[in-house]
């Protein structure tokens, strides 16, 4: 598994200026450790109240902070440095699983099944046609895409959880957990293909039609909604074993990897373009998996809080 499920992070050590060692540590060991601010006054907060008021009414980061009492957290790195991201933090990192089974295929054998195949097969050829062989600019597009399913399934098994007042087996953070993922891939392609002003208005449009259309999917039958994912993901391997062909053959630059990349699948400081492609398709496969799995529950007859959702596999 590539996301370690069982996990918690502990305090190792206290000083006496109230900041706390933190060791996330799981069923790989010891994660990354950092220094969090417990939020504690600190003198020049009581000694000039006058300069925090000053620096609240002028917008300035510190004086917000203080006035309200939310002291950002200070985290570094295993090797001292400070952890440069607000996006995500340390315990959110992992090392991406590239022993899964990437030809896993689903064969259809419902209606239902058939249609979910054939609606993501469609939005295939405009796509081809569209990006033909930019695969950066379509990775891009894709991950656009990709992290509007998971939100809305989290988001309806919230709303749910709330009006039947019950647990949902996990599958809202598993879901959740996939959205995040997903639009970590495109912070990481943003960085590698930058998107020209018609790309990004299509972004706005496709996004705005694709998550109408698959909410509404989603009330209707989420059997229907969670297969159609697990062939989008399905086609997203393809996409991405593409884009690995196109760097071995020198067609695009193996260029470093962004930093980013190597701080979220802690990749080595060496890390190209290739590597981040090879762990982005597992995360995609493990996608796959999730979504195919969650489809096969419903049709069942049984609702997905019967199932432990398997979450942090990605």
């Amino acid at each position: 598994m590539s996301h370690e499920t069982s996990h918690l992070l502990k305090p190792a050590a206290a000083d006496l200026a109230g900041v706390n060692t933190w060791i996330w540590s799981g069923a790989g060991g010891v994660r990354f450790a950092s220094t969090a601010s417990l939020g504690e006054k600190t003198p020049s907060q009581d000694e000039n109240p006058k300069k925090t008021e000053d620096e609240s009414s002028t917008g300035g980061n510190k004086g917000i902070a203080s006035y309200w009492g939310v002291e950002p957290n200070k985290i570094t790195k295993e090797d001292g440095t400070e952890w440069k991201w607000n996006c995500f933090r340390p315990w959110e990192t992992y090392k991406a699983d590239l022993t899964i089974d990437l030809s896993k295929h689903h064969v259809p054998t419902t209606f239902l099944d058939r249609l979910a195949y054939w609606t993501v097969k469609s939005l295939r050829w405009p796509t081809d046609l569209f990006f033909q062989r930019r695969y950066g600019c379509r990775a891009m597009m894709l991950e656009t895409v990709a992290a509007v399913p998971g939100m809305v399934g989290g988001m309806l098994l919230h709303f749910k959880s709330l009006r039947r007042f019950e647990q949902s087996g996990g599958w809202i953070k598993a879901l959740l957990e996939e959205a995040e993922n997903e639009r970590m891939h495109l912070m990481t392609f943003m960085e590698v293909a930058k998107p020209k002003w018609y790309e990004r208005a299509l972004v706005i449009t496709v996004q705005g039609v694709f998550f109408n259309a698959y909410f509404l999917g989603y009330l209707i039958s989420p059997k229907f909604a969670h297969r159609m994912v697990g062939y989008l993901e399905e086609e997203a391997i393809h996409s991405y074993t593409e884009f690995l062909k196109e760097l071995d053959k020198g067609n695009i630059d193996n260029v470093p990897a962004p930093a980013i990349a190597i701080d979220y699948w802690r990749l080595p400081a060496d890390a190209t373009l290739r590597d981040v492609v090879m762990v982005v398709r597992a995360d995609e496969a493990h996608h796959r998996d999730v979504n195919h799995f969650a489809s096969d529950i419903h049709y069942q007859g049984r609702e997905l809080k019967e199932a432990p959702a398997p979450v942090g596999y990605h």
